[in-house]
């Protein structure tokens, strides 16, 4: 199997890169973000898996090994197949989807095209408790970026609510973009 691709982005469209490696390319379907963001003619790294079906292989490639991750604990769900899981891995960050499964709140995955409320609810049943590392990573922001306020001189009881309602809408975002959505949310009380 393919694990990973390092080459040139010789194309692009939505949700897919041709990437050469080696004078040969491969058509790799990628998040949305992640066909937007490569550029023709860059060099791009993907951590790929190959899901072989009766009609045909197909690559998927992901920038990270946590969305990688995430893909294979989507498809794990009944139902989903790895082109349900790859619009759910384009459609919402891992904060989003660990948060919803922490929360037990499938109305985020309702949101992704072909996703009903059968199958985010199932997808919340299935991947509870499996996003420990996301959730543990999820922890860790709010501390790190709760700290980060203090250390600005805001007092912990107003800093928390903000964290929190940030931490909700952008938890992929980094850490500088946090404070300053952070600063923007405390701005406006």
């Amino acid at each position: 199997m393919i694990a990973s691709l390092n080459g040139t982005v010789r194309a692009k469209g939505l949700g897919f890169c041709v990437l050469e490696v080696g004078g040969v390319g491969f058509h790799v379907l990628v998040p949305a973000i992640l066909a937007d963001r490569a550029s023709v003619g860059e060099t791009l790294f993907l951590n790929t898996v190959m899901v072989v079906r009766e009609d045909g292989f197909t690559l998927f490639g992901f920038s990270d090994i946590e969305q990688l991750s995430l893909f294979d604990h989507l498809r794990s769900v009944s139902g989903v197949g790895p082109k349900t899981a790859l619009g759910v891995i384009s459609n919402l960050s891992p904060g989003e989807i660990a948060n919803s499964v922490a929360d037990d709140d499938p109305t985020a995955f309702q949101r992704v095209p072909g996703v009903g409320a059968k199958t985010a609810k199932l997808i919340v049943v299935t991947l509870s408790g499996k996003l420990k590392t996301l959730e543990t990573a999820r922890s860790t922001d709010a501390n790190e970026l709760l700290i980060a306020m203090q250390s600005l001189g805001w007092p912990e009881r107003l800093a928390e609510p903000a964290v929190r309602e940030v931490l909700k809408n952008a938890a992929s975002k980094t850490i500088a973009e946090q404070i300053r959505e952070t600063l923007k949310v405390l701005g406006a009380k």
